[in-house]
């Protein structure tokens, strides 16, 4: 399995990523409480991405969420794989050596994105940062250290739910190994079908 698949099979995460910011905006006493408002207001969002592998090696394509526990990353022509949250499960398939794996979402770094109810105070913590409009939160159950650390870039946005706007992720495994996930054109709480979060077997798909 090459490195790009690998990365994309376990969302294990790479470089930092910059953020282009709006106009500066009241910052709220509790940042983090402000990240989990915003997350548990985003019923669904669709986005482009980018995503970078810890030797710089990038794959793109769509990826389409819908609170709770679903999600979809539709790798662009020439990856054939596909990465889909069910709501429960996590399912990577890959379609040119046609196999597949899942696992719970729960155990997934994902889950703080696709949680019913986003509940960070135990685990994560805001990054200081010299830019007011940007905000990075650094997740680690520390209860669970296998699961690995999540850190999520938003940028300060009225526009967006809880006024913030998802950026990306970079997503660091239990081996120190980087994934940074890159949005652009995030739309926010549009109509997503469910049968978005299903797949073609690769038994059966030509």
């Amino acid at each position: 399995m090459s490195l790009l698949r690998l990365s994309a099979r376990l969302l294990a995460p790479a470089a930092a990523f910059s953020l282009v910011a709006p106009p500066a905006l009241a910052q709220p006493a509790n940042p983090l409480r402000q990240v989990e408002q915003s997350l548990a207001a985003t019923q669904s969002m669709t986005a482009t991405f980018r995503q970078t592998d810890g030797r710089g090696r990038t794959l793109t394509g769509n990826l389409t969420l819908k609170r709770p526990g679903k999600i979809r990353f539709e790798y662009a022509r020439g990856a054939n794989m596909l990465l889909v949250g069910d709501g429960r499960n996590l399912t990577f398939i890959d379609y040119e050596v046609g196999q597949k794996s899942a696992w719970p979402i729960a155990r997934s770094p994902l889950s703080i994105l696709l949680s019913p109810q986003p509940n960070l105070a135990r685990i994560a913590r805001i990054e200081r940062q010299a830019n007011p409009n940007v905000v990075i939160v650094r997740a680690r159950d520390a209860r669970r250290p296998e699961f690995g650390t999540l850190l999520l870039a938003f940028a300060r946005n009225a526009s967006a739910p809880g006024g913030l706007m998802l950026e990306g992720w970079t997503a660091i495994d239990a081996q120190n190994k980087r994934t940074t996930v890159k949005l652009d054109g995030q739309r926010y709480n549009v109509a997503v079908p469910d049968n978005r979060f299903t797949y073609a077997d690769p038994g059966k798909r030509k």
